[in-house]
């Protein structure tokens, strides 16, 4: 259990790093654009084989993998369409000023965030350990992102204490959410937790889709698709090792 905890907050820490870097640093946009594009391939790989391969092996052919694909994929796409209402549209956008009000941009990065920590908790139902590749995809691609939205919010007139403190606050929720996962679903039969896993496969693919790839390829062009290519080899590499 503390060990859910324990990685959820390893895996939300880059949330810290890329805020911190983000106040430090003058980051160029197409760097940034890069980054993300590496992010976002790290978390396609991540959903493909440790996510929804896992989901089948785990239904055991019994079913919920299509239905917990298009349930995660709807309630984020209902929630994300919610939140923009109140002004957390640009979240991920560093060349906007964050125009929404400090709870809806909050709950706009927890509702990205929460379903990729909740996969670390699962992953340690499933086999005693941590995902590697799972942690990896989350710290990876929580960086970009944490490094755009500081870039966003500090044109908004935030304070450096008021950045800090709210990566704080969703490092801590990411944690919680990976313990979550591991409380929630730790005596769930195969077919539940296969729709879990698929759930969270579906949610991170429209986030994906809707968020984190459009404001990459805004920032870099056309090179993100090597480098989303790159980061889908990095994490297919890292889990096939481990």
């Amino acid at each position: 259990m503390i060990e859910a905890l324990f990685w959820g907050l390893i895996a939300g820490s880059s949330l810290l790093v890329g805020g911190a870097l983000a106040l430090a640093l003058r980051i160029p946009t197409r760097v940034l654009g890069l980054v993300m594009a590496f992010g976002a391939g790290v978390l396609i790989s991540a959903v493909a084989y440790e996510l929804v391969e896992e989901a089948v092996n785990t239904s055991g052919g019994q079913g919920g993998l299509a239905a917990g694909l298009f349930a995660g994929a709807i309630v984020f796409a209902i929630g994300d369409e919610i939140l923009e209402r109140y002004g957390a549209a640009d979240r991920k956008r560093s060349q906007r000023e964050q125009a929404g009000s400090p709870l809806a941009l909050v709950l706009g990065i927890v509702l990205d965030g929460v379903p990729e920590a909740m996969v670390i908790g699962l992953s340690l139902l499933e086999g005693g350990a941590v995902g590697v590749a799972v942690l990896v995809a989350v710290f990876l691609a929580n960086l970009p992102e944490a490094i755009a939205a500081t870039t966003g919010l500090t044109r908004s007139g935030w304070k450096r204490g008021q950045v800090m403190s709210l990566w704080i606050a969703v490092t801590v929720v990411t944690g919680l959410a990976s313990l979550a996962g591991y409380i929630l679903f730790e005596d769930a039969s195969p077919q539940l937790l296969a729709f879990v896993l698929a759930f969270a496969g579906g949610a991170i693919l429209t986030m994906l889709a809707e968020t984190m790839m459009p404001e990459a390829f805004e920032h870099a062009g056309r090179s993100v698709g090597l480098a989303t290519t790159l980061g889908f080899a990095v994490s297919f590499a890292i889990g096939y090792v481990a």
